[in-house]
């Protein structure tokens, strides 16, 4: 083949300078001549080569106009000589002519035309004995269709063309999907094309099918049909290659997106909608093929469908909601697994709805709730203990081992030592197994994530359970009791209530007694430390530092919002957290994450509700008012897809579920002012809301803040846009504790004396002091943001570590406050300001004092 390139090459660059309507000095030039010289075999080789060689230049005439004319002379000699070789008794194969039949369909008819020929091409290679196979006279009849319908002279190719079928051919399904950059697309026409010819026709006539996705979710006569097709198939075909094609919609198109209009939009990430379809339908499909692995490959693809695209929203929820729904038929513990994994990853608010719909259906099928469902249906991943697992793989035991929230595999050998790596016999004789188990730790990983959220949201439900099923479904689960045995429960026999936490094989109490438990008849709760007194709270800290009990998020640590005389004297709303400035995408992530309802603000003639939080159980709903900042279109306050850039914030109120919600004009102004709701329901009273409901909304909202606020962020010392902020920044930066901020400064009492830099911190006011050999620095522990002494010149650290690295390791009693990490990490960096090397702190640290 190398020769022929090379001669189809030297053919190319020797005519493209002649014209082409000098046909025959093209021909008679000898690199033409070369190439008719040929072989016949191989001149059937230069005709598929052509065939590739004008794919590729197609693709060519997408170039700039300077670089249009070489590939423009290229088309058209291929033309030419592609004439020349179809004239001539070749022995073509089926899979050429196929090439041709796919080239020809591009060609037009100007110039030279190899369509006159094909016609007769294909009767030679009929009466030669040979059997056109089934996608051949596909794509012949595709070509009869289309020239059917030309003019006089393409009629006349394809009356040619249809001698050879004859008057009982038939077209094939049509294959919807076409290689667009795709890369699940790409990779399911490569199959296609590698399969035989039953096994092709059965795929596409089973796309073609999953196509036809209606609206909704399939009907029985659509199931029924695909069921016929998938036993065409065969289950474990249609198994195998879904397993493969799903995984690859997670990857980025490869195409290159000219449109102007949406230039900055992550369109690599949307399908075309022929392709949407059929994903939709074989998601629908999958349902009807019972395997676990599959399952699980739904299960990810509708996490990766709901994946928001900036200006757009999510990328296929049509594709989500079809996994959603295959789950749902599928039913079994590995979907049930995947749904309630969904339902904390996916936080769109058309797949939660989609979610709780199918967990609704599975709970009425076997007569429980859906919590009670999410509960019942946290897989084991084979774990045979709570975090552990142990299974022999010929001379070695591979080792499961759960610490905090990342599953570890490690293995012991012969001799009984433990290793780390996977030794090579493992490797060569249990690869499979290996694969499953690391697939299995990776799901694992994520199920802890997903339940450390669904416990961490619990408190709000007030839930209670039988003695038994709380050991069954937490503290003796597998996976669940990662986590349950790092808190705090609330244990009831007989009207009294009993705090207790595990501890060295046993439920103890908070002085380390064991508690005795009558299984029968003892109730359990998760524990909160707003129905503690303070004295009590203050001794599970205690605790949770002596015995070293890292707890999965803040319990014995919650911050707990009291109602204050201000909030008494407003009676209706909370002004605890106005007068913010929020940065408006991380504020709707977060509302997200924390199950609150936020609609993205743009600045456009348009309302919208604030930010709310639906409390069933109480009968409430949590309001948060915010309006977006800004009043005219400037990239410092919208960014291109017209969104605003920041919030600022306002009250806090409370109304029953049931009523209307307010709205406010997206440009400002008081909510339900001229939008219709001026007779919508009072808000509540904020002195009649749960003190536990009041908490933990104003926890909630304090993060936001806390997290989303402006004054976190180093790069706004200098007061944002035009320095309209500089005021906000400076009060936030380096203003009063609040809750948050407030629970650090605690724990960073009983950290300090353990840390290796204990002689050179201390903790003042709302700063940790810390003194360099350098300069001595304040950190805030509110924002993190730093100011050296003594003249309280502000230090800017953009990039600080964002946590503490492992030489420095210290315990901290719960996961999850970030900025507590790296305020420590500032500080031991700070200790040693004579190590630091890099430039932009140096430079700060040792400008002179002013």
């Amino acid at each position: 083949m190398c020769k022929i390139e090379n001669l189809l090459e030297q053919y190319l660059r020797s005519v493209e300078n002649i014209s082409p309507h000098d046909s025959e000095r093209i021909t008679s030039h000898p690199s033409c001549k070369a190439l008719l010289d040929l072989p016949p075999s191989e001149q059937v080789e230069l005709t598929s080569l052509l065939c590739q060689h004008y794919d590729s230049i197609s693709k060519a005439m997408e170039l700039p106009e300077s670089k249009r004319a070489a590939a423009l002379a290229d088309r058209v000699n291929i033309k030419l000589i592609l004439a020349s070789l179809l004239r001539r008794k070749l022995p073509f194969t089926d899979s050429v002519l196929r090439q041709v039949a796919t080239v020809l369909a591009q060609l037009s008819s100007w110039g030279s035309c190899p369509q006159a020929y094909f016609g007769t091409t294909v009767s030679r290679y009929q009466k030669s004995g040979k059997e056109l196979s089934p996608r051949l006279i596909d794509a012949c009849a595709k070509l009869i269709k289309q020239w059917g319908n030309g003019n006089p002279e393409q009629k006349k190719w394809a009356a040619k063309l249809r001698d050879p079928l004859g008057d009982d051919f038939k077209e094939l399904p049509k294959n919807p999907i076409n290689k667009n950059g795709e890369v699940f697309a790409e990779a399911l026409l490569d199959d296609l094309e590698e399969m035989n010819d039953t096994s092709h026709i059965q795929w596409v006539t089973l796309i073609d099918h999953a196509s036809d996705s209606q609206p909704g979710s399939p009907t029985k006569k659509w199931l029924r049909t695909a069921e016929k097709h998938i036993d065409a198939i065969g289950q474990q075909s249609v198994c195998n290659n879904l397993i493969k094609w799903f995984p690859l919609i997670d990857k980025p198109s490869t195409a290159e997106d000219s449109d102007e209009e949406t230039y900055y939009l992550d369109s690599s990430l949307l399908f075309c909608e022929p392709h949407l379809a059929v994903l939709k339908g074989l998601a629908w499909t999958a349902a009807l093929v019972a395997n676990d692995e599959l399952t699980r490959v739904i299960g990810e693809a509708g996490i990766s469908s709901y994946k928001k695209v900036p200006g757009i929203g999510a990328r296929a929820t049509r594709v989500g909601n079809a996994c959603v729904w295959a789950l749902g038929h599928i039913g079994s513990d590995c979907a049930l697994a995947h749904l309630a994994l969904m339902k904390t990853k996916v936080k769109f608010g058309t797949a939660q709805k989609s979610i709780q719909k199918a967990l609704v259906k599975l709970a009425a099928q076997i007569n429980v709730t859906t919590d009670e469902l999410e509960e019942m249906s946290v897989p084991e991943y084979g774990l045979t203990e709570v975090g552990g697992y142990q299974e022999q793989l010929g001379e070695y035991t591979a080792v499961v081992t759960v610490i905090d929230k990342k599953p570890t595999l490690s293995f012991i050998n012969p001799k009984g030592k433990a290793i780390k790596s996977v030794p090579a016999a493992v490797r060569a004789d249990y690869g499979e197994e290996l694969k499953e188990l690391r697939a299995s730790l990776k799901d694992l990983e994520k199920m802890i994530s997903a339940q450390r959220e669904r416990l961490d949201n619990i408190f709000l439900l007030e839930k209670s359970w039988s003695y038994s099923i709380w050991s069954e479904r937490y503290l003796n689960h597998p996976v669940v009791g990662i986590l349950a045995r790092r808190l705090i429960w609330t244990l009831t026999l007989d009207g009294k209530m009993t705090e207790a936490i595990w501890l060295e094989g046993g439920l103890k109490d908070i002085n380390g007694v064991e508690v005795d438990i009558d299984i029968n008849n003892t109730t359990v709760q998760i524990w909160h430390p707003i129905n503690s007194e303070a004295d009590v709270v203050m001794e599970w800290r205690r605790f949770l530092f002596e015995y070293m009990i890292q707890q999965p998020f803040k319990q014995a640590h919650r911050e707990v919002y009291l109602l204050t005389d201000a909030e008494k004297n407003t009676e209706i709303y909370s002004n605890r957290f106005a007068s913010h400035i929020l940065k408006q995408h991380q504020f709707s992530s977060l509302c997200a994450i924390r199950g609150w309802k936020n609609k993205l603000r743009m600045m456009v003639d348009d309302c919208y509700p604030p930010a709310y939080k639906e409390l069933p159980n109480y009968g409430l709903r949590a309001e948060f008012w915010i309006e977006g900042i800004g009043d005219d279109w400037h990239e410092d306050y919208v960014v291109d897809s017209g969104a605003y850039r920041y919030l600022s914030t306002d009250q806090v109120r409370f109304y029953k579920i049931d009523s209307p919600l307010l709205y406010a004009h997206a440009c400002g102004g008081s909510y339900g002012q001229g939008w219709g709701n001026e007779t919508s329901e009072a808000p509540l009273d904020i002195e009649d809301i749960p003190p536990l409901v009041l908490s933990e909304i104003l926890r909630d909202v304090d993060l936001f803040v806390g997290v989303t606020s402006v004054g976190n962020d180093p790069n706004w010392s200098d007061g944002g846009p035009n320095g309209s902020f500089q005021n906000y920044w400076n009060e936030q930066s380096f203003g009063n504790l609040g809750e948050t901020a407030e629970m650090r400064k605690e724990i960073l009492q009983h950290l300090l004396p353990k840390l290796k830099i204990a002689d050179r911190c201390e903790l003042e006011g709302k700063f940790l002091k810390v003194k360099g050999s350098i300069r001595s620095y304040k950190i805030h522990l509110g924002s993190g943001n730093i100011l050296m002494t003594p003249n309280d010149q502000y230090l800017c650290i953009v990039k600080a570590p964002s946590r503490v690295s492992s030489k420095n390791i210290v315990f901290l009693p719960f996961s999850g406050d970030d900025k507590l990490s790296v305020i420590l990490s500032k500080a031991f960096m700070l200790a040693d300001d004579d190590k630091i090397k890099d430039s932009t702190i140096l430079s700060q640290i040792n400008r002179d004092f002013v």
